[in-house]
């Protein structure tokens, strides 16, 4: 019998680093052992969740970072595995909703920001670097990466498998997934690791530092 514990985990990271492509890996294999699950990605839920913001400035961002995670929370309340990719730049939006949702993960999709160019396949930091598309994040506005994610995943370093291993690892830390469950995910057995002594909080990642935007030439 499938286990009903909810819990979401939350997948930030800038356009382009692997947020959905890691989310749909964990959601397929959720379903192996009769998870129910949900993806809330923000590049799909405009149209319902908030149709009338752009998401152009911090607090229309922080918005859409609450909005889902209100969604999120009410899923994780009914049982539901609930997956959600968000860049969710601002790091106050992220803490309200780990304050909000009582099973929570938060893991950090990290790419280099030269490396996220070159794989671009939009070209939308190109235009973002020729000043065509105002408050990019990354670009010309700031991304805060997390100081207390559970996972950090460092999509240029790391393959789909081994970043979703990092998720299961911590989910079944967290006793949110059983061992069993994760046998039969990962195919060999898998042990929770023993909760780590309280004390000194670790230092926050270094966020990769964007290219600068060139300046606009005035008027002679």
């Amino acid at each position: 019998m499938a286990q009903e514990t909810g819990f979401t985990v939350w997948l930030t990271g800038m356009l382009g680093a692997g947020k959905t492509t890691l989310a749909q890996y964990i959601e397929a294999r959720l379903r192996q052992v009769g998870r129910k699950v949900e993806i809330l990605d923000e590049d799909d839920l405009q149209d319902d969740l908030w149709k009338e913001i752009e998401g152009d400035t911090k607090e229309e961002r922080m918005t859409i970072a609450r909005r889902l995670g209100f969604v999120a929370d009410a899923l994780t309340r009914n049982g539901v595995a609930t997956l959600v990719a968000c860049a969710s730049p601002d790091k106050q939006s992220r803490d309200d909703n780990r304050r909000r949702i009582q099973r929570y993960i938060e893991v950090y999709v990290d790419c280099p920001t030269d490396e996220l160019i070159k794989r671009d396949t939009t070209g939308k930091y190109k235009k973002a670097l020729a000043g065509e598309i105002p408050n990019f994040v990354g670009i010309t506005e700031p991304y805060q990466p997390p100081n207390s994610a559970e996972v950090i995943v460092h999509t240029n370093l790391e393959n789909i498998e081994e970043g979703g291993l990092k998720v299961f690892q911590s989910l079944l830390d967290l006793s949110y997934m059983t061992g069993e469950e994760l046998k039969v995910i990962t195919g060999t057995k898998m042990k929770a690791n023993p909760k780590p002594k309280k004390g000194k909080p670790g230092k926050a990642p270094k966020a990769a530092k964007p290219p600068k935007a060139p300046k606009k030439k005035g008027k002679k």
